[in-house]
């Protein structure tokens, strides 16, 4: 019994595996006769290729595999047809009309292999979109949180230096008309006193207080 290989894949054999997979959906193949026909070159298991392929390979063949596949529609391979559905529609949808346990069973029969695993591949693509978005929403969620926390710090902040600045124009205010009021009763004493105690200039041209 010959050993199967588990060491990394190499460049090479990625190429291989690519090559084997378009090859096969051009010429209507499937992807298991791939997986299989890669395996017993390369030593290696139909599983291993296949989990290759679909965890890492695939991705880069995107357009590729799109490219396959008009070209095998464009060899003239008719869609299969069973109860008025056919095969893309069976992709885009999956969710054919089961009248009896017969027919649903005659249906998935009809279905080519590499359809089912693109389904299955778009499938998983989805649900790990969908499990990145709802780890983004709550990434967002949990940043507007506290962009709202800090919007409220900021609102209490502002309103207290508010406070603080009205408090410090009253007493300016205040203080102001405290030093008018001061100013006003010196400028009262000043012409009290000047009418008390008058003077005249002399000779030299000096204030000199004259004598009632």
């Amino acid at each position: 019994m010959s050993n199967t290989r588990q060491d990394s894949w190499t460049q090479d054999e990625d190429l291989l595996l690519a090559e084997v997979v378009l090859r096969n959906i051009r010429e209507g193949g499937t992807q298991l006769q791939a997986f299989e026909e890669v395996g017993k070159k390369l030593s290696r298991t139909a599983a291993a290729c296949g989990f290759r392929w679909n965890s890492s390979i695939r991705k880069q063949y995107k357009s590729d595999i799109e490219l396959a596949k008009k070209q095998r529609k464009d060899a003239k391979r008719s869609p299969i047809v069973k109860n008025d559905v056919s095969v893309p529609e069976m992709e885009s949808s999956f969710d054919p009309p089961v009248k009896t346990e017969e027919t649903s069973l005659s249906i998935v029969k009809e279905i080519p292999f590499e359809d089912l695993i693109d389904y299955l591949n778009k499938l998983y693509d989805r649900a790990q979109n969908s499990t990145s978005y709802q780890e983004s929403l709550s990434i967002y969620e949990e940043k507007m949180k506290k962009l709202e926390r800090k919007i409220q710090d900021i609102t209490s902040e502002n309103n207290r230096l508010s406070k603080e600045l009205y408090a410090m124009e009253h007493d300016y205010k205040a203080l102001i008309e405290i030093m008018e009021r001061a100013r006003k009763m010196v400028v009262l004493k000043e012409e009290e006193f000047a009418q008390k105690v008058p003077f005249q200039m002399d000779k030299n041209r000096n204030l000199e207080k004259l004598d009632k």
